[in-house]
């Protein structure tokens, strides 16, 4: 059984995570097969629209933290080749059809997406303020979300399909059996467009998405690494473990006090 499964019709490519025991999760095999299929959609002169999905209860559960655990180390490691997908290299549309729990990791695979379905009741979390030293502060921003809203979401508190549909993150809600066939109607919409408004309103469109400044880029990087490191692997270990996390905080306690921030308006 194919850890990625791929489709291809019709002008259209259903590229699937088919690691259901795991919830999907965003193990070394699985983003290295994923970097092969959308590699191999991208150089496919005969399919120009992508659904992208999961098997089982999840469309991906985001970082695997068993994986990171025997690593020694948080975070997804660089793939030995690139990912089209992530990198932001296609220039063809992709559909998210989000079957389940779409969790961390799984949440920015739907964030990437160009349209998005999801079936009913399923559930989103942007789970890092839960496994680093800074929260999703920027998913709700680029996704359009009102401060609040994204604040809701950079402090890691769940979604369902149904609140998110009606905050315009979703396009369309289903029943599961109609998952699939929804994003292929979707997906024949976008196969009547002449070839030439397809690609260039897809590039129009990823040109608008709104981006972070560069002084809060900037910010974000002091923040990442503000804190106790260990708790990074602490968060991890207990998640594994079924446990209450341990957290230190911060390695000398003054280090709260001098947490990096903007700079005042007009200071020098």
């Amino acid at each position: 059984m194919a850890i990625v499964e791929t489709e291809t019709g019709g002008g259209v490519t259903v590229i699937r995570m088919n690691r259901p025991e795991r919830m999907n999760a965003l193990g070394n095999e699985l983003r290295a097969r994923l970097a092969e299929a959308w590699t191999a959609f991208r150089d496919d002169p005969d399919s120009e629209v992508a659904i992208f999905t999961g098997s089982g209860r999840a469309f991906c559960a985001g970082e695997d933290m068993k994986e990171s655990l025997e690593r020694g180390a948080a975070g997804l490691p660089a793939l030995a080749a690139e990912d089209p997908f992530m990198a932001g290299k296609l220039d063809k549309p992709v559909i998210g059809a989000i079957n389940g729990f779409a969790m961390g990791g799984g949440f920015q695979l739907v964030e990437k997406c160009d349209l998005r379905v999801a079936v009913r009741g399923a559930v989103f979390e942007m789970s890092e303020a839960k496994r680093w030293l800074l929260g999703g502060y920027q998913h709700g921003h680029l996704g359009g979300m009102p401060h609040a809203i994204a604040t809701e979401m950079a402090f890691a508190f769940r979604f369902t399909a149904e609140r998110l549909h009606e905050l315009g993150y979703l396009n369309r809600l289903t029943a599961e059996e109609d998952l699939l066939p929804e994003a292929r109607r979707m997906a024949a919409h976008l196969l009547t467009l002449p070839p030439a408004a397809r690609v260039n309103t897809l590039v129009m469109m990823r040109a608008m998405r709104p981006e972070v400044a560069p002084d809060r880029e900037a910010l974000a990087g002091q923040l990442r690494n503000h804190g106790a490191l260990s708790d990074l692997m602490e968060s991890r270990a207990a998640f594994a473990e079924k446990r209450e996390p341990r957290f230190k905080g911060w390695d000398s306690p003054g280090d709260r006090d001098r947490t990096p921030r903007l700079p005042k308006p007009g200071s020098a």
